[in-house]
Protein backbone atom coordinates (compact mmCIF):
# COMPACT_ATOMS: atom_id res chain seq x y z
CA UNK A 1 0.00 0.00 0.00
CA UNK A 2 1.32 3.44 -0.94
CA UNK A 3 2.23 5.85 1.89
CA UNK A 4 -0.09 8.55 0.48
CA UNK A 5 -3.06 6.52 1.76
CA UNK A 6 -1.84 7.09 5.32
CA UNK A 7 -2.64 10.81 5.11
CA UNK A 8 -5.76 11.90 6.95
CA UNK A 9 -6.87 14.96 4.97
CA UNK A 10 -7.64 15.17 1.24
CA UNK A 11 -9.27 17.65 -1.12
CA UNK A 12 -11.18 15.92 -3.92
CA UNK A 13 -11.68 18.11 -7.00
CA UNK A 14 -13.79 17.09 -9.97
CA UNK A 15 -12.69 17.97 -13.51
CA UNK A 16 -15.41 20.17 -14.96
CA UNK A 17 -16.44 20.82 -18.55
CA UNK A 18 -19.54 21.33 -20.68
CA UNK A 19 -19.13 18.14 -22.71
CA UNK A 20 -17.42 16.07 -20.03
CA UNK A 21 -18.28 12.36 -20.18
CA UNK A 22 -15.46 10.91 -18.04
CA UNK A 23 -15.46 10.74 -14.23
CA UNK A 24 -12.09 12.40 -13.57
CA UNK A 25 -10.89 13.81 -10.24
CA UNK A 26 -7.70 15.15 -8.70
CA UNK A 27 -6.98 14.48 -5.04
CA UNK A 28 -4.87 17.15 -3.37
CA UNK A 29 -3.20 17.81 -0.06
CA UNK A 30 -5.43 20.77 0.99
CA UNK A 31 -2.67 22.35 3.05
CA UNK A 32 -0.14 22.53 0.20
CA UNK A 33 -2.30 22.31 -2.93
CA UNK A 34 -0.13 19.45 -4.24
CA UNK A 35 -1.86 16.79 -6.35
CA UNK A 36 -1.18 13.53 -4.50
CA UNK A 37 -3.50 11.25 -6.50
CA UNK A 38 -5.30 11.28 -9.85
CA UNK A 39 -8.56 9.46 -10.56
CA UNK A 40 -9.01 8.76 -14.26
CA UNK A 41 -11.63 6.98 -16.32
CA UNK A 42 -10.16 6.02 -19.69
CA UNK A 43 -11.19 3.98 -22.74
CA UNK A 44 -14.89 4.80 -22.41
CA UNK A 45 -17.10 3.16 -25.04
CA UNK A 46 -18.81 5.59 -27.47
CA UNK A 47 -22.25 4.26 -26.43
CA UNK A 48 -21.50 5.10 -22.77
CA UNK A 49 -20.38 8.61 -23.74
CA UNK A 50 -23.68 9.18 -25.54
CA UNK A 51 -25.72 8.03 -22.53
CA UNK A 52 -23.79 10.35 -20.23
CA UNK A 53 -24.86 13.39 -22.21
CA UNK A 54 -28.33 12.79 -20.73
CA UNK A 55 -28.11 13.77 -17.08
CA UNK A 56 -30.89 11.42 -15.95
CA UNK A 57 -28.99 8.41 -17.32
CA UNK A 58 -25.50 9.44 -16.25
CA UNK A 59 -25.50 7.62 -12.91
CA UNK A 60 -26.77 4.37 -14.47
CA UNK A 61 -23.77 3.79 -16.73
CA UNK A 62 -20.86 1.41 -15.99
CA UNK A 63 -17.53 2.90 -14.95
CA UNK A 64 -13.90 1.86 -14.43
CA UNK A 65 -11.81 4.45 -12.56
CA UNK A 66 -8.10 4.12 -11.77
CA UNK A 67 -6.71 5.93 -8.73
CA UNK A 68 -3.04 6.66 -9.40
CA UNK A 69 -0.15 8.41 -7.67
CA UNK A 70 1.65 10.65 -10.20
CA UNK A 71 4.86 8.92 -11.24
CA UNK A 72 4.01 5.75 -9.33
CA UNK A 73 0.99 4.09 -10.95
CA UNK A 74 -2.28 2.55 -9.81
CA UNK A 75 -2.97 2.23 -6.10
CA UNK A 76 -6.68 1.35 -6.40
CA UNK A 77 -9.35 0.79 -9.03
CA UNK A 78 -13.12 1.27 -8.76
CA UNK A 79 -15.47 -0.52 -11.18
CA UNK A 80 -19.19 -1.03 -11.68
CA UNK A 81 -21.30 -2.75 -14.31
CA UNK A 82 -24.85 -1.71 -15.17
CA UNK A 83 -26.85 -1.30 -11.92
CA UNK A 84 -30.16 -3.19 -11.93
CA UNK A 85 -31.86 -2.00 -8.73
CA UNK A 86 -28.95 -0.55 -6.75
CA UNK A 87 -25.22 -0.13 -7.32
CA UNK A 88 -22.70 -2.83 -6.43
CA UNK A 89 -19.23 -1.38 -6.85
CA UNK A 90 -15.96 -3.34 -6.70
CA UNK A 91 -12.67 -1.97 -5.36
CA UNK A 92 -9.39 -3.53 -6.49
CA UNK A 93 -5.85 -2.90 -5.26
CA UNK A 94 -2.71 -1.99 -7.21
CA UNK A 95 -2.50 -5.56 -8.53
CA UNK A 96 -6.17 -5.66 -9.61
CA UNK A 97 -7.06 -8.01 -6.74
CA UNK A 98 -10.52 -7.40 -5.26
CA UNK A 99 -10.25 -5.98 -1.73
CA UNK A 100 -13.91 -5.10 -1.27
CA UNK A 101 -16.51 -2.72 -2.54
CA UNK A 102 -19.79 -1.14 -1.58
CA UNK A 103 -23.48 -1.82 -1.92
CA UNK A 104 -25.98 0.97 -2.26
CA UNK A 105 -28.80 0.78 0.28
CA UNK A 106 -32.19 0.50 -1.38
CA UNK A 107 -34.82 3.18 -0.74
CA UNK A 108 -32.39 5.44 1.14
CA UNK A 109 -33.63 9.06 1.09
CA UNK A 110 -30.34 10.70 2.02
CA UNK A 111 -28.09 8.31 0.13
CA UNK A 112 -26.19 5.55 1.87
CA UNK A 113 -24.20 2.42 1.15
CA UNK A 114 -22.35 -0.29 3.01
CA UNK A 115 -18.59 -0.54 2.54
CA UNK A 116 -17.67 -4.23 2.45
CA UNK A 117 -14.46 -6.26 2.48
CA UNK A 118 -13.47 -8.98 0.01
CA UNK A 119 -15.61 -11.51 1.91
CA UNK A 120 -18.72 -9.34 1.72
CA UNK A 121 -18.59 -8.39 5.41
CA UNK A 122 -19.62 -4.82 6.28
CA UNK A 123 -16.62 -2.69 7.30
CA UNK A 124 -18.54 0.56 7.73
CA UNK A 125 -21.55 2.43 6.38
CA UNK A 126 -21.62 5.75 4.52
CA UNK A 127 -24.48 7.91 5.78
CA UNK A 128 -25.60 11.38 4.76
CA UNK A 129 -28.05 13.87 6.17
CA UNK A 130 -31.24 14.84 4.37
CA UNK A 131 -29.54 17.96 2.99
CA UNK A 132 -26.51 16.01 1.75
CA UNK A 133 -24.22 18.60 3.38
CA UNK A 134 -22.06 15.99 5.11
CA UNK A 135 -21.38 12.28 4.77
CA UNK A 136 -19.99 10.13 7.54
CA UNK A 137 -18.33 6.72 7.44
CA UNK A 138 -19.54 4.90 10.55
CA UNK A 139 -18.27 1.61 11.95
CA UNK A 140 -20.86 -0.82 13.34
CA UNK A 141 -20.26 0.53 16.85
CA UNK A 142 -21.22 4.00 15.48
CA UNK A 143 -17.59 5.17 15.65
CA UNK A 144 -16.92 7.79 12.97
CA UNK A 145 -14.06 6.65 10.74
CA UNK A 146 -14.17 9.51 8.24
CA UNK A 147 -16.09 12.64 7.31
CA UNK A 148 -16.84 14.10 3.88
CA UNK A 149 -17.76 17.79 3.86
CA UNK A 150 -17.66 21.01 1.86
CA UNK A 151 -16.65 23.02 4.91
CA UNK A 152 -13.11 23.18 6.18
CA UNK A 153 -11.66 26.24 7.93
CA UNK A 154 -8.21 25.88 6.37
CA UNK A 155 -9.28 26.29 2.75
CA UNK A 156 -10.33 29.33 0.71
CA UNK A 157 -13.78 29.50 -0.86
CA UNK A 158 -12.33 29.82 -4.37
CA UNK A 159 -11.60 26.08 -4.50
CA UNK A 160 -15.27 25.24 -4.02
CA UNK A 161 -16.66 26.41 -7.33
CA UNK A 162 -18.21 23.00 -8.09
CA UNK A 163 -20.61 20.93 -6.00
CA UNK A 164 -18.34 17.92 -6.50
CA UNK A 165 -15.31 19.42 -4.75
CA UNK A 166 -15.08 18.32 -1.14
CA UNK A 167 -12.85 17.47 1.82
CA UNK A 168 -12.27 13.92 3.08
CA UNK A 169 -11.02 13.72 6.65
CA UNK A 170 -10.04 10.24 7.87
CA UNK A 171 -9.90 9.77 11.63
CA UNK A 172 -6.51 9.05 13.13
CA UNK A 173 -8.02 5.96 14.76
CA UNK A 174 -8.02 4.23 11.34
CA UNK A 175 -4.70 2.32 11.32
CA UNK A 176 -2.00 3.17 8.78
CA UNK A 177 -1.74 0.71 5.87
CA UNK A 178 -5.28 -0.52 6.56
CA UNK A 179 -7.39 -1.65 3.60
CA UNK A 180 -10.17 0.42 5.17
CA UNK A 181 -8.32 3.53 3.97
CA UNK A 182 -8.34 2.29 0.37
CA UNK A 183 -12.03 1.44 0.63
CA UNK A 184 -13.01 4.81 2.14
CA UNK A 185 -11.06 6.79 -0.46
CA UNK A 186 -12.55 4.71 -3.29
CA UNK A 187 -16.04 5.18 -1.86
CA UNK A 188 -15.67 8.95 -1.76
CA UNK A 189 -14.94 9.05 -5.49
CA UNK A 190 -18.34 7.45 -6.08
CA UNK A 191 -20.53 9.73 -3.95
CA UNK A 192 -21.45 11.99 -6.87
CA UNK A 193 -21.47 9.18 -9.45
CA UNK A 194 -23.50 6.54 -7.64
CA UNK A 195 -25.77 8.52 -5.33
CA UNK A 196 -26.32 11.43 -7.76
CA UNK A 197 -26.36 13.71 -4.72
CA UNK A 198 -24.32 16.89 -4.61
CA UNK A 199 -22.80 18.29 -1.45
CA UNK A 200 -24.03 21.91 -1.33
Amino acid sequence: MHDVLNKNLFLVKEHSGLLKTANDYDILDPETGEIVMECREENIKPSIKILRFFDLLKNTTPFDIQIRVPGHGQIARVTRGVPIVASNVRVLDENNVIIGGFRQKKFSISGAFDVIDANGEVVCTLKGGLTGANYRFLAQNNLELALVTKKWAGLGKELFTSADNFILQIDEAVPCNSIIRQLILSSVICIGIVLKIEIP
